[in-house]
């Protein structure tokens, strides 16, 4: 049983998305992201590239489609699985409230909004209504958003795992209903300490604790030295014995 459990979380953890956007976010909304499909359905999503020839247009139009959306694009790349291609772009927004709507994310809504001490993240990723129709070969497999939050998670709305590994949220669909206009729609509330940020706070307090102890120590053991002086007269042990032997 216990062996069938720890299967079953492998195969979870090795899901292959065909389309996937991944995210890590900070607490000011700054952040990074990984976009990585088929070129097919990046032309079905992102109106990229041509469904006549996805894999040469998509990957050559890639920067400058995320360039163009205020993004710093860090990496293009086409890669390959299973003999299939996957273009691949990874970039850094400085607001998510301000992708939604850019070229780059036509098929992705977002807003990250403070409630009290708390930041409380929305989204629904749909096709465009206008995107061009692919083939029925790209229609198979799972697509993702994925989220690296950077603080706790409180709650979350239907992610597909729950919140993994502290502080990570999936939200997933299948690629079909995707291609047909169902929307997935995700949610999470989280701190709006950031997990580094609390953690460097404790450090700083646990050394300021360990240094203030510290300080107290010798304060206390320089304060019994001086007591010990004024009993004893304020002379020196070592010269009262020598006088009193001569």
């Amino acid at each position: 049983m216990l062996l069938a459990l720890a299967l079953l979380a492998g195969l979870r953890a090795c899901v292959a998305y065909e389309y996937e956007h991944e995210f890590w976010l900070r607490t000011d909304g700054s952040g990074s992201v990984q976009v990585t499909g088929r070129p097919a359905l990046w032309a079905a999503f992102k109106a990229l590239g041509g469904t006549d020839d996805p894999e040469r247009t998509a990957t050559r139009e890639a920067r400058s489609l995320f360039e163009r959306s205020g993004l710093r694009v860090r990496r293009v790349a086409l890669t390959h699985r299973a003999g299939r291609p996957y273009l691949l772009v990874a970039a850094d927004f400085a607001d998510v409230n301000r992708l939604a709507g850019t070229p780059a994310f036509p098929d992705l809504r977002l807003s990250l909004r403070r409630e009290g001490e708390r930041l409380r993240l929305e989204g629904e990723w749909r096709r465009p209504e206008a995107a061009p129709e692919v083939a029925e070969r790209d229609r198979d497999g799972q697509m993702a958003v994925r989220f690296h939050l950077p603080s706790r998670v409180y709650e979350h709305r239907n992610a597909a795992e729950g919140v993994e590994r502290g502080n990570i949220v999936t939200w997933r669909q299948v690629v079909a209903h995707g291609l047909d206009g169902e929307a997935l729609l995700l949610g999470a509330l989280m701190d709006s300490r950031s997990i580094l940020g609390s953690t460097v706070m404790l450090f700083g307090a646990a050394i300021g604790l360990a240094v203030t102890l510290l300080a107290l120590g010798l304060w206390l053991m320089v304060r019994r030295g001086r007591k010990g002086l004024e009993r004893g007269g304020g002379q020196d042990p070592t010269n009262r014995s020598t006088s009193g032997l001569a």
